[in-house]
């Protein structure tokens, strides 16, 4: 009975990080990817690790479930390209640069918040005035919380907690939209 002790703190962990957010913040994210889409424009999902496996998966979950053309960069030849020619903290920028179209949105995606490819991605979005959102967690004061349209930030240091948040946040924002909630005020 004592070793189950562990999987009740961790789930107490996971319910206390992914409900932390505020169901009118989400609805913003939600908000902002629909009128991306209504714009005829694209969502830009960067991530490292976990964070780009989450910005895989939603990707999927954007373009086939909500039918908002999405997008992301995590095939191997075009990471090995971009990170040798441009160096790894340079790479999501250029694909920005190269990728990214007026009136588009990225979604930046980093557990610290301090990745300085994530960053220099999100500098160089706002010199091209696309719209951005950001999750991220540690430090409060992690230089990726200060830098979207929205930022969405979780309050713990654990990497699985912070990247089981943001992947639960982003998920349901697409179920959201895909419920037409947006539409008729329903969930």
């Amino acid at each position: 009975m004592k070793k189950t002790i562990f999987f009740d703190k961790y789930f107490a962990l996971l319910h206390a990080k992914t409900s932390s957010i505020s169901g009118e913040l989400l609805i913003n994210v939600a908000e902002f990817i629909k009128l991306v889409s209504l714009s005829n424009r694209k969502v830009i999902l960067i991530g490292n690790g976990g964070s780009a496996a989450i910005a895989s998966h939603v990707t999927v979950d954007l373009t086939k479930a909500a039918n908002i053309r999405a997008i992301n960069f995590n095939e191997g030849s075009f990471l090995t390209c971009f990170s040798n020619d441009y160096g790894y903290e340079h790479w999501a920028e250029k694909a920005i640069e190269f990728y990214a179209d007026k009136g588009d949105l990225v979604i930046l995606i980093s557990s610290s918040g301090q990745s300085e490819n994530i960053i220099n991605a999100a500098i160089k979005a706002k010199k091209m005035g696309l719209g951005l959102i950001t999750f991220s967690g540690f430090q409060s004061s992690n230089p990726l919380r200060s830098l979207g349209d929205i930022n969405l930030w979780v309050d713990s240091e654990h990497y699985n907690a912070v990247e089981t948040a943001h992947q639960s946040w982003l998920l349901s924002v697409v179920d959201y939209i895909v419920e037409g909630s947006l539409d008729k005020g329903k969930i």
